[in-house]
């Protein structure tokens, strides 16, 4: 290597070093950042985030006429009727109890299985027939018999439950008008009325059908959807469910140790359903007169 090029390398590494040490000279001299919180003085001072908000549930009682609507039925709908009341501490913890009744219909399958595995049988004239005596213990005999002797339904149910609002605010409707509005969740026991086909020993159960009434307890759990048109009137739906064991088709559809046929009906032939619902309300909150935050 010739001398000028041994110049130029050493100019070329003491440049180098001079701007690494030239960095850590501006680094290390570079005051350290720190978040600063900002104090409000005067009259934002302590000053909540929002003033004058219409408290729709503090010390009020809300009284709402209730349609519920059972879902993802197999083989009988309920419309059920009835009503739900509850009191509210603060604007977002209430308790309440929830009660309904009503009436019951065929689902499509219901229809269709009346009509081609009942009927298109006519086991009332060949009762010997293979398929008759094959299905004895788990379809019945005669016009509407599912429906009159066989298939579940809920008959009325009872629910005290405690309310919770995490969540409130406005609804706009295209910009055009505006209503308060909020979202609840409810918990609670339930009991639960019901039809279902009365209970059989093996040997007794072909051509023994009639339902029976049975009590059952669970749990029920929800979510509803508020709105407030104005300051003591409200309308809204909820969507629940209420998780139980039940036997809605009255088949003989298990037994015990797995054994399958054990023509007999009892509590092995019950399956797990959640049993969703959905509900549709109109509400009045008492005292009509509504209270304002600070």
């Amino acid at each position: 290597m010739t001398m000028g090029a041994r110049i130029k390398t050493a100019n070329l590494s003491l440049a180098l070093l001079a701007a690494v040490l030239a960095g850590a000279l501006v680094l290390t001299a570079a005051p350290e950042a720190r978040a600063q919180e900002i104090q409000f003085s005067g009259p934002l001072a302590g000053a909540p985030a929002v003033r004058r908000l219409r408290l729709h549930r503090e010390d009020r009682f809300d009284v709402a006429p209730i349609a519920t609507f059972t879902l993802l039925d197999e083989f009988r709908r309920n419309i059920l009727f009835g009503a739900r009341a509850t009191y509210h501490f603060t604007d977002s913890f209430g308790v309440g109890l929830f009660g309904t009744g009503g009436i019951s219909y065929n689902a499509g399958l219901a229809d269709e299985l009346q009509e081609k595995a009942v009927d298109g049988r006519s086991c009332d004239n060949n009762p010997n027939s293979l398929a008759c005596r094959r299905t004895a213990v788990s379809l019945c005999r005669g016009a509407n018999c599912l429906e009159e002797k066989q298939l579940g339904s809920i008959v009325w149910m009872l629910a005290p439950q405690v309310t919770l609002v995490p969540f409130r605010g406005k609804f706009s409707f295209f910009g055009a008008f505006f209503m308060d509005s909020d979202i609840s969740l409810f918990v609670g026991p339930a009991i639960i009325g019901l039809n279902e086909r009365a209970e059989c020993k093996k040997g007794e159960c072909a051509g023994n059908f009639k339902l029976d009434s049975r009590v059952t307890g669970s749990a029920t759990v929800g979510l509803g959807f508020n709105f407030y048109p104005t300051e003591y009137v409200s309308f809204g739906a909820e969507f629940r469910g209420t998780p139980f064991l039940w036997n809605t088709s009255g088949f003989d559809i298990a037994g015990k140790d797995t054994s399958f046929p054990d023509e007999a009906i009892d509590g092995d032939d019950q399956s797990f359903h959640l049993n969703p619902m959905l509900s549709v309300f109109a509400s009045v909150q008492l005292p009509t007169e509504i209270r304002l935050s600070d």
